[in-house]
């Protein structure tokens, strides 16, 4: 039976307020959502954990043990998956030579990630949407790179949601492209991530969203001890952080400080989360990432990308960056007993569901313009199609200044909007709607003078 979620009660243009707009969720996404396995996502942890340290500084000669062996692995993985794909997946690791940096690397390092592509089938659509984690790990001490390092949920959980999302997802087609990646050097300082973001910006690659998953599959806390497998975290910044110095004064203008293209794709995540996950709360924090502390997607958004940090609800730190020991009855460490794989399945789908969505929909509408020619209390959305994708039509998407989240969705098949809401009490935002209702991102007017 489908379920259908009610999101707004306008549905017209002129005189909005005649019936309610139902979104249902996607078959083929429902579908995909179910295959999700709890019993494969464990099997990627057992393997992981079983390289015995995965230290960026870690051997990369032996078959058995260290980054290098956990690197080719993963790049297995994903050939066996491009096997399913009719020749639309591929996978290699991506290198760098790094020199010392008198920090957290002290030799000359060969960092690599795993990255795997699933190519569009629309060749004119040049969007791309990465899902992300960390192969990576450490002990109490980031430098140590012999002793035993499970990592079993930073990042474990992280790259087996990617492999996970990979396995599902290249059986089916898509008119964007998805890239599935394992980055290193995260606890070394964001080294794997920022060499890709860097990389992707100089390519002029059109990354619309990077989803990065860290820590994201244990339910509990030391300190609370409360188990909470229904709630997930997602950071987001709230500014366009690359845009600060030419743009400050029209942000402070619009009212736009809540609305960077990050927040956005927080918004996005929450409600088609919660559209496709039950039993799952996506629970926005008002941060780029935790307090005084980074993560993967920070380097794309320092390069003009939207990018958010998806991690569970309450960290564990008895578990985070410590060495395997019992001490006074507390059991310390990373271990794969430690993760909740029901939760992680349903912090998976999270993903994959948002993945699905995102890269079926059309493009976003270009030039979304808010008409000032003349003050009024009515505003007139203006828009042109998208540059890609087949539409059915699209959402203005309505929200009160102090709202969190967007409101009401207005359906309409036109590329012009009057709507019976001053421009002074309300934001908006227009996303294009494909044949099978599946949403792009939103798009936030600029001003039409």
């Amino acid at each position: 039976m489908k379920r259908a979620l009610v999101i707004g009660l306008f549905a017209c243009i002129i005189n909005p307020a005649t019936a309610q707009q139902i979104i249902e969720r996607d078959a083929e996404i429902d579908q995909m959502v179910k295959q999700v396995d709890p019993d494969s996502l464990k099997s990627y942890i057992k393997m992981l954990v079983a390289f015995g340290t995965r230290n960026t500084l870690s051997t990369q000669t032996d078959s058995r043990r260290g980054i290098g062996a956990a690197r080719k692995w993963v790049l297995s993985k994903f050939t066996e998956f491009a096997k399913q794909s009719n020749g639309r997946l591929s996978a290699f690791i991506d290198t760098a030579t790094l020199q010392p940096d008198g920090k957290r690397v002290d030799s000359v390092l060969l960092l690599g990630n795993v990255v795997a592509t699933l190519k569009g089938t629309d060749t004119a659509d040049k969007r791309i949407f990465i899902i992300s984690g960390h192969l990576d790990n450490m002990r109490s001490n980031v430098m140590d790179r012999k002793g035993d390092a499970p990592g079993a949920n930073d990042d474990g959980s992280g790259c087996a949601a990617v492999l996970e999302c990979a396995r599902i997802m290249s059986k089916h087609t898509f008119p964007a492209s998805i890239i599935f990646v394992t980055v290193s050097g995260e606890e070394q300082g964001l080294l794997g991530a920022n060499y890709m973001a860097k990389k992707s910006k100089a390519l002029n690659l059109n990354i619309e969203a990077v989803l990065n998953n860290d820590i994201m599959g244990s339910n509990n806390s030391s300190e609370t001890n409360i188990i909470n497998n229904t709630q997930v975290r997602v950071f987001s910044e709230g500014l366009p952080f690359y845009e600060l110095d030419k743009n400050a004064k029209n942000i402070r203008q619009l009212g736009l400080e809540n609305d960077g293209i990050s927040r956005q794709l927080a918004r996005y995540v929450k409600e088609t989360g919660e559209r496709y996950v039950d039993n799952l709360q996506v629970v926005m924090v008002y941060r780029n990432d935790r307090f005084l502390r980074g993560g993967d997607h920070t380097p794309y958004v320092e390069n003009g990308f939207a990018a958010v940090r998806i991690t569970e609800m309450n960290e564990n730190y008895t578990r985070q960056h410590q060495d395997v020991r019992l001490e006074n009855g507390i059991q310390f460490g990373d271990l794969p007993e430690h993760i909740d794989f029901e939760y992680l399945r349903k912090n998976t789908a999270l993903n994959l569901c948002n993945l699905a969505n995102l890269s079926k929909a059309p493009a976003m509408p270009e030039a979304v313009k808010v008409d000032i020619k003349k003050l009024g209390n009515t505003t007139n959305l203006t828009w042109l199609a998208p540059k890609t994708g087949k539409v059915k039509g699209y959402y203005v998407l309505m929200r009160e200044t102090t709202s969190a989240f967007w409101q009401k969705k207005i359906f309409t098949k036109e590329l012009q909007i009057v709507l019976p809401y001053s421009k002074d009490n309300y934001f908006f935002a227009v996303q294009s709607v494909g044949e099978s209702g599946n949403e792009s991102l939103a798009v936030v007017p600029g001003v039409s003078r």
